[in-house]
């Protein structure tokens, strides 16, 4: 096994924990050691199923009855299957260093969204977007990042920012619209005929474990670094920061 694959395997559970606490990251932080461990239509689909799977753990595991925000689930799911398409198109056209430079872009790209986004979020009221325009476009972005990268989260986050929603009804509607997108994206796969993006059956006995370790590892350990949004901030962008570098040195050539 080549220490690419035992690191993707390390982000594998570090990222199933994350998403587990806060129903956020698991494709940022393994995406790019998943896509430099697999061929980019291999890791695209595992991480299609590794989604569902920490996804509906994360979602029908804990003993209470989830609440996610309803409108705009439904919305979001339903625009990302035209975005999706879109996405295997990028997905195909681009050989396996370009679409690592373009997860490792979207990673960086999101942190410092975010990173704008809280601090706006701090000197602002809550505020109340929920117009179906900005569902359409957080689903279509959504849905396109999915099958190219796998990194379609980061729209939604955004969506969801500055809305005044609890954190459970966050965290919850994340977690549905994760669940949704992985049969858009499997049906997006389907139809433009990428066969290549089923992963193989060595591929999945070694990550499905992983996953679900770190999603069930998430409900405690994480949960408690999560209570302290600052420290959770610092050590999630420190992880995306570890993920990028590795996965930047991963495709640069050989001395």
């Amino acid at each position: 096994m080549s220490l690419v694959a035992v690191a993707a395997g390390m982000a594998v559970v570090a990222g199933a924990a994350l998403q587990s606490a806060v129903g956020f990251g698991f494709a940022l932080v393994c995406a790019p050691l998943l896509f430099a461990a697999l061929t980019p239509e291999e890791a695209v689909g595992l991480l299609v199923l590794l989604g569902l799977e920490v996804n509906l753990l994360t979602l029908l595991g804990e003993r209470r009855r989830p609440a996610p925000s309803r409108p705009d689930v439904l919305p979001v799911v339903l625009w990302a299957l035209p975005g999706s398409l879109a996405g295997v198109a990028v997905l195909r056209a681009l050989d396996d260093v370009a679409l690592q430079l373009l997860v490792t872009a979207g990673v960086l790209l999101t942190l410092l969204v975010n990173r704008r986004a809280g601090a706006a979020a701090a000197t602002a009221p809550p505020a109340t977007d929920g117009s179906g325009v900005a569902r359409a476009l957080a689903g279509m972005a959504s849905g396109a990042l999915n099958t190219s990268t796998s990194t379609g989260g980061p729209p939604v986050v955004l969506l969801l920012m500055r809305r005044g929603l609890p954190p459970a009804v966050v965290r919850d509607t994340l977690t549905a619209c994760f669940i949704g997108f992985a049969p858009v994206s499997a049906l997006a796969l389907a139809l433009t005929g990428t066969e290549e993006a089923i992963p193989r059956a060595a591929t999945l006995a070694l990550y499905v474990p992983l996953a679900a370790a770190g999603a069930l590892a998430g409900r405690r350990g994480f949960a408690h670094l999560a209570a302290r949004h600052g420290r959770y901030e610092r050590a999630l962008t420190l992880v995306l920061l570890a993920a990028v570098a590795a996965g930047l040195v991963s495709v640069l050539p050989a001395p």
